[in-house]
């Protein structure tokens, strides 16, 4: 049986476009698992900050945290838990409880752990519990990658409305808390140093002031593999004005360790 070139021609076309067409596929098929996975993710996404009847507004909002657990259990970083609550005031802690239309319910909490290395920390609020997220296994995240993180960028100043972003894993590098200064830096702070030091995700997301404590999550499963923590920026101001679009995670395997799982 003869096949004429045109055939032929035909024929390697539609081999060279099968690659195409299945990554077309492939990616409809993850935005599509996205598109799911934000709504779920969205009911365990709460914000945090303190509350003081005196003060205007009474609501301060600092940063993002998620359920996880018994609906009651929250996770977000340290540095977004205030390091001082004016108790001869009356201020206390609080979860913000998206209740739709951008309008919030501020729930009391209480801060159950802390971990400063690994800035994360662990919140208990009242009222009833909220769909909880599932954290797993970080070490079998890999280079390259693409995960997903829901949080309030720039607090309340967009709404109280979770926002989601994406980034690949660009790199998994080596992170060390520093010397508060030089005159420290003995033999025996650069031992601690070492020790200290510890793997985190480096993404290719933006991220603003405000997503600190988000959940980093897989885009087909809403498995959390690690807590949005900070961006490279020299200041706050550059976050806003010029982001580095260069974004770390803590790894999920330590809110593990804090829970003791």
């Amino acid at each position: 049986m003869k096949i004429s070139r045109n055939a032929l021609a035909s024929c390697w076309r539609a081999l060279l476009l099968l690659p195409v067409l299945g990554l077309l596929v492939c990616g409809a098929a993850g935005a599509a698992d996205l598109v799911q996975t934000i709504q779920t993710v969205k009911p365990s996404i709460v914000g945090i900050g303190t509350y003081l009847a005196l003060r205007s507004p009474a609501v301060s909002f600092v940063g993002t945290g998620f359920v996880v657990g018994d609906g009651l259990t929250v996770i977000t970083n340290a540095h977004v838990v205030p390091a001082v609550i004016d108790d001869e005031r009356k201020e206390t802690l609080r979860v913000l409880v998206p209740k739709g239309g951008g309008a919030a319910e501020p729930r009391e909490a209480v801060l159950v752990s802390i971990d400063k290395l690994h800035d994360l920390a662990v919140l208990k609020m009242s009222g009833p519990p909220l769909p909880a997220l599932r954290v797993g296994d970080s070490a079998t995240a890999r280079e390259g990658q693409m995960l997903a993180f829901t949080g309030f960028p720039l607090t309340s100043i967009l709404g109280f409305h979770p926002v989601t972003h994406r980034g690949m894993v660009s790199a998994i590098t080596v992170v060390a808390t520093p010397a508060p200064n030089s005159r420290t830096l003995d033999a025996k702070a650069i031992v601690q140093l070492q020790r200290s030091a510890y793997e985190v995700f480096q993404l290719d997301g933006t991220a603003y002031p405000g997503f600190s404590g988000s959940p980093l999550y897989d885009p087909e499963t809403g498995v959390v593999l690690g807590v949005i923590n900070k961006v490279l920026n020299a200041t706050k101001e550059s976050a806003i004005t010029a982001p580095s679009g260069i974004t770390y995670a803590i790894p999920g395997n330590f809110i593990r360790d804090l829970l003791g799982k």
